[in-house]
């Protein structure tokens, strides 16, 4: 009886993909790789919709932490990024662009910062306005990690996230490793309710984080002052990066590091890719979203899509014109149609 489920299930699992198969442009075959946070899932679920209904593409998506993304990505395994944090991948990133097998298609989103923040409550109270205000024990037991109550916690980035590693240098260069640890919330999601869960119960937070999000428009988080950026300091700081992602955090050498670039988002596809889909690389690159737009979808995506990503896309589609100026006439039909 088993076997007899397995075989119908094999059945109709064969005829579901060949009706996709018949329906899709069998010339038009787009990889998309997705990461594990809300504004590159609004990108991926835009660009597979318009990629499947207007140009008739057969789009795989492919979902993951950073690093296992981009590696599959220089590996020639998925076609397309659209959402690209550039300076915290730019070690491994730029030998590709060199190479010429990837291309990077321009701005996603114009805007985007990342950084060291604090609650603004306990900011104001103890006067915290920079990462070296953070140096005192008794600051740091205002944050204290129940893990290791002898340190404080910083909310950091996901260990599978480069950002991980780059505050982990950070901490070191700054002093900071001797009074926080380096907290893995273990995935975007439980990022953002350590943030708001604090909040909630009115507790002090200290915490990476990044724009756009939808949850920056609902809490007041100050943004602690570190050295100005420098792109020498930036690319030395990488390279240590980069060895301990390799190698562990036994690789760690002293360097320098200093503030997250505010930066424009950007987009990626395989060269290959690129000269066969023509069409479909150059809505790709005429592809990018006002911060504040982004920002809109996000809070559509949390507070009334019920978590739904491709309601939002559909959201976008339906209530903004810009992505229409990206398409020809016929494509934007298509997917006007498809609504």
């Amino acid at each position: 009886m088993k076997f007899l489920k397995k075989l119908v299930l094999s059945a109709f699992f064969i005829s579901v993909m060949s009706l996709v198969n018949t329906s899709a442009n069998a010339e038009c075959k787009a990889r998309l790789g997705d990461f594990d946070w809300s504004s590159a899932n609004i990108h991926t679920a835009i660009a597979d919709f318009v990629l499947t209904h207007g140009y008739g593409c057969q789009v795989e998506v492919t979902k993951g932490s950073t690093t296992p993304i981009m590696a599959a990505h220089y590996d020639k395994q998925l076609d397309v990024i659209t959402e690209v944090w550039y300076d915290n991948i730019i070690a491994n990133y730029e030998p590709h662009v060199e190479a010429g097998t990837i291309m990077n298609i321009g701005v996603n989103t114009p805007d985007s910062q990342q950084a060291f923040y604090v609650d603004k409550t306990t900011a104001d109270k103890y006067g915290l306005k920079s990462v070296d205000d953070m140096k005192d024990p008794k600051i740091a037991a205002l944050f204290k990690d129940p893990e290791d109550p002898s340190k404080g916690r910083m909310t950091s980035c996901i260990s599978g996230w480069t950002c991980y590693t780059v505050n982990l240098v950070k901490q070191k260069e700054y002093g900071l490793d001797e009074f926080y640890t380096n907290f893995d919330p273990g995935s975007g999601g439980a990022l953002d309710a350590a943030i708001a869960g604090a909040f909630a119960k009115k507790k002090p937070i200290f915490t990476y984080y990044w724009a756009p999000t939808g949850l920056m428009g609902k809490v007041d988080l100050v943004r602690l002052k570190e050295p100005k950026f420098d792109s020498d300091c930036w690319n030395k700081m990488s390279a240590v990066v980069e060895d301990i992602k390799a190698n562990g955090p036994d690789a760690y050498k002293p360097s320098c590091a200093c503030e997250y670039r505010d930066m424009a988002l950007t987009k990626s596809v395989l060269t290959d890719w690129a000269k066969a889909h023509p069409k479909e690389t150059e809505f790709l690159k005429k592809y990018t979203i006002p911060t504040a737009t982004v920002n809109k979808m996000l809070a559509f995506y949390e507070d009334e899509s019920d978590g739904d990503m491709e309601l939002t896309a559909k959201q976008f589609l339906k209530t903004e014109s810009m992505w229409k100026k990206w398409v020809p006439a016929d494509v934007a039909s298509k997917v006007s149609a498809a609504l």
